[in-house]
């Protein structure tokens, strides 16, 4: 009989975002917990903290991080083993493993090895009743992401996923992952903050040590610039007094005051320190979408949900364009959606029209879907239980799980004529009439916090 409770476990390279799913009729935790994925160690007080437990520290100054995942993949179990311990435990989740699912994310293009051990880590070392493994971009046709478009989610769509780690744009028919088709852009929220630290450690501080302040730096006044020549003219003419540049107020943790953006009048102490923050506001961010500008030789995101909706089939592709979702922190950069939509709509065909969702927190959008996905009927089918790992091991997982591995493109260029049919039936043909405004801009409805 499966668990009436599902631990949702959204294991990303930053934080993991925890909750449990009751049921049907339960009372879900409609807000995660958001864990910092990483054992930290501070220097100011010397002590560590294991995940959870960071919100403890009171010096946040030159903390060194041991993460769990290493270039998008999952590589240090002994410190991922920490931060579950505690996140299992009675100071997060308070959840017995025996008598409950765990629905766990992973990364894309996860490797056969590493998946084994997950599958270990799972029934042996935690001891959980059965569980489900899916990349994050899986669960997102359960959510709620693409709910203003009608009832039921589109049966084509392409998710966005912006991370830590890397940017990948993920295409999506009836729920399977299309993964000939999925693109990688190797730029994410790790690379934007140490391009940060670098640029500001040149031009005015040494904050190489300083992740933790410089991303905080990098959330709050960072910005996708719709007119990049113009404002970097902007603060070449007049560097220090202009539109663009802002003053962000270094922490003082003896004081017990975290790092902030000045006010207008604010008045500042003769021991504050401050970074003034101009071209790096907007250039840091452009970076996803010219990542040549640091010599990575890849085409902007943009360009790389075009060239991936390219190879989808013909027939199908008006319906991927009037489908994208977008997810993912970094994501969350003001004019972000903005620029993406300018740029995606010069690569759009003129037969089809544009559509863009998304949500009003994409950092929990995929762990507000995977609750869903927990409590749907259909789930219990989609998961390994222990008795089958016991008995066949991994194999069991590899069945019921079908990755990338598995996968292969259509013959032709085309995919098979009844998953066409069934895709087709209740849709019928995308609009190909030219349109003046083919634009759409939608937000997903969301819980706020």
């Amino acid at each position: 009989m499966q668990p009436q409770t599902t631990v949702i476990l959204d294991n990303g390279a930053s934080s993991i975002k925890a909750g449990l799913a009751r049921g049907p009729e339960g009372d879900d935790d409609d807000q995660p917990k958001l864990v910092p994925n990483a054992i930290v160690r501070s220097k100011g007080d010397k002590t560590t903290y294991f995940g959870h437990q960071l919100e403890r520290c009171r010096d946040y100054s030159a903390l060194h991080y041991r993460l769990p995942f290493e270039k998008g993949y999952l590589v240090d179990w002994d410190a991922q083993k920490a931060v579950w311990d505690g996140v299992f435990s009675s100071e997060v989740l308070n959840v017995d493993t025996a008598e409950s699912s765990l629905l766990i994310t992973e990364p894309y293009f996860n490797l056969p090895n590493i998946q084994d051990v997950y599958d270990q880590f799972v029934f042996e070392e935690y001891e959980f009743h059965s569980y489900h493994r899916c990349t994050p971009a899986a669960t997102i046709p359960f959510g709620r992401l693409f709910q203003a478009g009608g009832p039921s989610p589109p049966e084509c769509l392409v998710v966005i996923d912006s991370g830590f780690s890397f940017t990948h744009v993920v295409p999506i028919i009836n729920n399977q992952i299309q993964w000939y088709a999925v693109k990688r852009l190797d730029v994410g929220g790790k690379l934007l903050t140490n391009q940060l630290k670098e640029l500001v450690s040149y031009r005015q501080w040494n904050m190489m040590d300083e992740t933790y302040i410089m991303n905080h730096a990098k959330e709050t006044c960072c910005y996708v610039s719709t007119r990049f020549f113009e404002d970097l003219e902007t603060c070449r003419s007049n560097p220090k007094k202009n539109s663009i540049v802002q003053e962000y107020v270094l922490p003082n943790f003896s004081m017990n005051r975290h790092g902030h953006v000045r006010l207008p009048n604010e008045e500042l102490s003769a021991t504050d320190q401050v970074l003034h923050m101009e071209n790096e506001r907007f250039a840091i961010p452009e970076l996803l979408f010219r990542p040549d500008d640091i010599g990575l030789e890849q085409s902007g995101l943009a360009a790389t949900v075009a060239a991936s909706i390219s190879l989808l089939p013909d027939d199908l592709r008006g319906m991927f364009w009037a489908n994208i979702g977008l997810i993912g922190g970094s994501t969350n950069f003001p004019g972000f959606y903005e620029r993406l939509s300018s740029e995606l709509l010069s690569h759009t065909p003129v037969e089809y029209d544009l559509q863009i969702y998304r949500s009003e927190d994409a950092v929990t959008e995929v762990y507000r879907s995977a609750i869903a996905f927990a409590n749907d009927p259909a789930f219990s089918t989609h998961v390994v239980t222990r008795e089958e790992y016991l008995e066949v091991g991994s194999n069991a997982s590899r069945k019921k799980f079908p990755g990338w591995q598995s996968s292969s493109a259509p013959v032709d260029a085309e995919i098979s004529k009844t998953t066409q049919e069934s895709v087709m039936e209740d849709r019928g043909q995308p609009n190909r009439k030219p349109s003046r405004s083919r634009m759409r801009t939608t937000t997903a409805p969301g819980r706020r916090k």
